[in-house]
């Protein structure tokens, strides 16, 4: 398949596995995660099973996610390594975590992109949904491994593997490099609030739609239609989801016809 396959292993739920794959350019990247379902799928379907990519298809138990770890190289070098920084981060990576933190609602609907996504974003089963950055807590939506020199990078976690790859990588590079960053001068408040991402699709698209930043990211023609087509996948489905799986979810989910799509190749 043209890439590195580094380990695979069956994860937490039953008949649910992870793979990881050696990194690369960021557009050769995204080109990797859809042939690798492309495959999959092709593979499960010829020994009469199904691989599915929903974040959440059987309620009660662990969802998947699709973690992407991104690093920044300039001239050879990763410049977000510092061995005298906090984590191995050099104030550059440090910066590129808080522009990410500071655009992370508005982002919430590039990183999860459909109505499923968000009942994988529950605490109870191990899903990132703080708006932090941490090296431990498998709550924060970014962590930041202890790596060496090739290896510093950080790990955007709160990511649905339904997400579409070249919309998500290049939003997270864009904010990571030229986002909007918190105001140092703003008072700091008595009370620190933990910030959360938004729960439901409903509140994500709200906090897209009024995102100046992702106007200018997608631009507003691009903006516009991706938010009409979330919408319209969000009507199609119950507003309150309850405990099982409705079939909307599955109907109007935008994997399915990308699927549908392949299987013509």
């Amino acid at each position: 398949m043209a890439f590195e396959n580094e380990k695979d292993h069956p994860e937490v739920s039953p008949s649910q596995f992870e793979m990881n794959y050696k990194y690369s350019p960021a557009l050769i990247a995204a080109d990797r995660i859809q042939l690798y379902k492309l495959l999959c799928r092709q593979v499960a379907q010829s020994m009469d099973m199904t691989a599915s990519f929903l974040p959440k298809p059987i309620t009660g138990i662990n969802g998947s996610g699709m973690h992407i770890n991104i690093s920044i190289s300039k001239n050879g070098e990763n410049i977000f390594y510092d061995g005298d920084g906090e984590h191995n981060m050099s104030e550059f990576g440090h910066r590129f975590i808080k522009r990410i933190l500071h655009s992370a609602e508005d982002l919430c609907l590039t990183l999860n992109a459909s109505v499923n996504a968000y009942r994988r974003l529950d605490p109870k089963f191990e899903a990132p949904n703080e708006i932090a950055a941490s090296s431990v807590d498998r709550s924060s939506m970014v962590r930041i491994p202890f790596a060496g020199k090739n290896g510093q990078r950080i790990e955007v976690r709160s990511v649905g593997p339904d997400s579409n790859p070249y919309l998500l990588i290049y939003s997270l590079l864009r904010t990571g490099l030229e986002g909007p960053e918190p105001d140092p001068n703003a008072p700091k408040p008595k009370r620190i609030r933990k910030r959360i991402l938004p729960g439901n699709i409903y509140d994500a698209i709200a906090c897209h739609r009024r995102s100046v930043w992702l106007k200018e990211v997608m631009g507003e023609s691009s903006h516009q239609k991706y938010l009409e087509l979330k919408e319209m996948c969000a009507h199609r489905c119950p507003r309150e989801l309850g405990d099982r799986i409705k079939r909307a979810e599955i109907m109007f989910h935008h994997e399915v016809t990308n699927q549908m799509l392949w299987n013509r190749f």
